[in-house]
């Protein structure tokens, strides 16, 4: 299963209209895919102390489930204040580690005006690189999502459109490579180091 995690916490968001558009693009493919949206987690409900399982709250335990078993993630994220959102960090700061991050694939996609969302896209890369996850190196920026994004949720701009669909097809081959070679997060690997 792929996780497409809608970035944002805004009902209703451009992240949640193109992650519907690669859940689509992936369904069509054949693979298995669901979206995680942030802005359907109640937020209020989460304590200050995030940091550990034991502190985890109930509702966020099947999410982090979901995290932890993912074939991969892709991450659609905008910018908010030059980098990604609040609720993204906090987020991720439930997770476990290492199981959520170490060998696990992630892609990312970033939405906004002029740099289509570099920043934040290079902040998450990051974090997901400290934590030793695969990232897979074809970015996609969608500048000034407002202009491109028709309100059918299909991109107007046909090479941006190509490009999401050769992410789509690149990022499936990735993961299979990685579960081939028996790198992946969610492969028992023996003390010999064979799956």
């Amino acid at each position: 299963m792929i996780e497409i995690i809608a970035c944002t916490n805004r009902k209703g968001s451009n992240s949640r209209r193109v992650s519907e558009l690669v859940l689509k693009k992936l369904t069509d493919a054949g693979e298995e895919a669901q979206i995680l949206d942030l802005s359907e987690i109640n937020w209020a409900e989460l304590n200050e102390n995030v940091y550990g399982e034991d502190n985890r709250p109930n509702s966020m335990k099947p999410l982090v489930d979901r995290i932890d078993n993912a074939d991969g993630l892709y991450l659609v994220c905008p910018e908010y204040n030059g980098s990604y959102p609040g609720v993204v960090k906090t987020f991720i700061d439930y997770w476990s580690y290492p199981t959520s991050f170490e060998k696990r694939p992630v892609c990312f996609i970033g939405l906004g005006g002029m740099f289509g969302a570099l920043r934040p896209v290079e902040h998450l890369q990051q974090v997901f690189g400290y934590r030793n996850a695969f990232i897979f190196p074809e970015r996609i920026f969608l500048q000034n999502i407002w202009a491109i994004l028709d309100e059918d949720g299909t991109i107007k701009n046909e090479t941006t459109a190509a490009l999401l669909d050769q992410q789509v097809k690149n990022f499936v081959k990735f993961i299979d490579g990685i579960k081939h070679s028996g790198l992946h997060a969610n492969l028992n690997l023996n003390p010999e180091g064979g799956a």
